[in-house]
């Protein structure tokens, strides 16, 4: 009675396996090729077929291993992509913020200057020069005034080089897409003149038989 079980159980899933074997040669297997991983995977498991084990009434999804490997491999290749975008972007966000931090500082120890200097005499030395005060404060304050310019000019820059990021990664998107649509077109051009040359090869080859038979 067992192996009676068993081998009902193992023609079942046999049979499912072939009905989704059959279907998966019917469908166009594009969506594992092109699209985001969320769709793939949607994919895989809506062209995966379903079945019930008729011993435990449990339900089972069948996916082909090629299908799976191949996710798999998408998924991969989805990640490195991902890191390798990620450490780009981290190292230009660490080299501009090195240089404006390197900027910060500068304004920092300026002002620090100025504090201390407006607290000394009106008659002040500066590179070894005997200035007056209000000559020393006028230098400074270019300085100043200097520096906050080249602050706001990287900062600015920053802000544009950001943009011009965003506005290439959405470009490099969209060519990604019209050529997955390329590939998925030249794929189906691919497909249709193989069923068209093996209509051609079957049709000789009935006709040869006939041929054949009526000699």
């Amino acid at each position: 009675m067992k192996l009676s079980k068993i081998l009902i159980s193992f023609i079942f899933l046999l049979f499912i396996s072939i009905a989704g074997f059959a279907q998966d040669s019917k469908d166009n297997e594009g969506s594992l090729n092109s699209g985001v991983i969320e769709s793939q995977f949607d994919y895989l498991y809506k062209k995966s077929p379903k079945w019930t084990d008729p011993n435990t009434g449990v339900r089972y999804k069948t996916v082909k291993v090629n299908n799976l490997f191949k996710f798999k491999n998408n998924v991969i290749d989805s990640l490195k992509l991902g890191r390798k975008k990620h450490v780009e972007i981290q190292k230009v966000v660490a080299s501009q913020k090195s240089e404006i931090e390197a900027l910060k500082l500068d304004l920092g120890k300026t002002n620090e200057n100025l504090t201390s200097v407006t607290k000394e005499k009106d008659s002040i030395k500066f590179l070894g020069i005997p200035l007056s005060k209000g000559g020393y404060n006028s230098i400074l304050w270019t300085i100043i005034a200097g520096l906050t310019a080249a602050l706001v000019l990287f900062i600015s820059k920053f802000k544009r080089s950001n943009a011009i990021t965003v506005e290439s990664k959405k470009n490099k998107t969209e060519i990604e897409k019209e050529f997955d649509d390329h590939r998925q077109r030249s794929l189906e051009r691919e497909q249709k003149l193989r069923r068209e040359l093996q209509d051609e090869l079957n049709r000789q080859k009935y006709a040869k038989q006939a041929d054949k038979k009526k000699k």
